[in-house]
């Protein structure tokens, strides 16, 4: 045999086993440190640093229709009234509510000169309402001295902000529009109403925000001057009992878009009317009551609108599409002994715990035909 040969071959067989003990011995030391690095990282968890992704806060506005005091509700503790709406309104950021009564004094009336007791108004505050709106056609039913004593107290109210009505010219600039702040985005609040039933003024104070395109028209270039994000305009307007929108509630309504307003949401005619879009921009005609001691036919179907908002805290803001929550007002004997007003959609198929069932089939039946009316789904 050749030495060299052999000699050559011995190397290479010297070669390869070093090569395989740095291999087996780099393996064991790898998997070692694996070992130890998931132990460590077991203890001390320092997670890698993750892409920064803004925040997106998502701001919801909820609005109820009439509140309403009738003499037959005067019997009534209050207290069943609208506490079934709590939740939604209590977990909104704003909440609104249209307080269709004049808190002045005793003796306490209803139609057609409503009066209620003062603590009416602390117990929609107490639900979780940030946000009277005063401007519709009972509110001087007590005339002006009532008028007065109504906003006198809810300026005493802590918590409670108003708008649609007025003390005096330096107050009126400061609630019309009214101005709130949510999560970075600034709002504007537009209440007015087509009437006060004869008992008005528009000369001095107090007064009460009529729909006059020249007061609108300051009212918006005020939420404007004032940095405003979203204008939302909630007039007391239309034709009572009637599921359609008229042509004049149309009309101001195509205008207040022009005039850049982002959400129109109205009330008045004390029943559901249509919905739509005029240029992209939500259009409620009526959301109906919130409570009332009213019968006659739809009067008692209701809605409660939520408009929804985003803000990416990058200058990036959108309204989202609103969302509608029918509702029904139960008078006594029918629910409860008294007055509730309940979201539709939970009680449907709970008919075993009405008083009186039929009123279970009344309001499955208005639903069906106001749906059918209105065009709502």
């Amino acid at each position: 045999m050749n030495i060299n040969l052999l000699t050559k071959k011995t190397y290479l067989c010297n070669v390869n086993t070093r090569k395989l003990i740095f291999f087996i011995a780099t393996a064991l030391s790898l998997m070692v440190s694996a070992s130890a690095n998931a132990q460590w990282s077991d203890i001390y968890k320092i997670p890698f640093p993750k892409p920064s992704v803004p925040p997106v806060d998502t701001v919801s506005v909820v609005v109820i229709g009439d509140v309403m005091m009738h003499t037959k509700q005067l019997g009534y503790d209050c207290s069943t009234f609208l506490t079934s709406l709590k939740p939604m309104l209590e977990g909104a950021d704003i909440s609104i509510a249209n307080m269709e009564f004049a808190l002045g004094g005793a003796p306490y009336s209803g139609y057609p000169a409503f009066s209620a007791p003062d603590s009416y108004a602390d117990y929609v505050k107490s639900l979780g309402v940030d946000v009277f709106l005063l401007a519709n056609n009972h509110i001087r039913d007590k005339g002006e001295r009532g008028l007065q004593r109504t906003i006198d107290y809810y300026e005493a109210m802590d918590g409670i902000r108003y708008t649609g009505a007025a003390l005096s010219e330096q107050k009126d600039s400061t609630v019309n529009p009214l101005i709130m702040m949510s999560h970075g985005i600034r709002f504007a609040f537009i209440n007015c109403t087509y009437g006060t039933n004869g008992n008005h003024s528009e000369e001095g104070f107090p007064r009460v925000r009529l729909t006059s395109k020249e007061l609108i028209k300051k009212d918006i270039d005020r939420a404007r001057e004032a940095g405003a994000d979203f204008i939302i305009a909630l007039p007391h307007w239309g034709l009572e009992y009637q599921l359609k929108h008229s042509y004049a509630q149309e009309n101001l309504a195509r205008w207040l878009v022009d005039q850049g307003v982002d959400a129109i949401v109205g009330g008045h005619p004390h029943v559901v009317q249509d919905t739509t879009h005029i240029k992209g921009v939500p259009v409620i005609y009526s959301m109906g009551n919130a409570v009332s001691n009213m019968t006659a036919t739809n009067t008692r179907l209701e809605l409660a609108v939520t408009l929804r908002f985003t803000n990416d805290h990058e200058g990036s803001m959108k309204m989202l599409e609103p969302e509608l929550t029918f509702l029904w007002c139960t008078v006594p004997g029918m629910l409860i002994d008294g007055f509730k007003t309940i979201p539709v959609e939970k009680y449907i198929g709970r008919r075993d715990e009405w008083i009186t069932p039929s009123d279970y089939d009344n309001m499955m039946s208005t639903l069906a035909r106001v749906k059918g009316g209105t065009g709502i789904e």
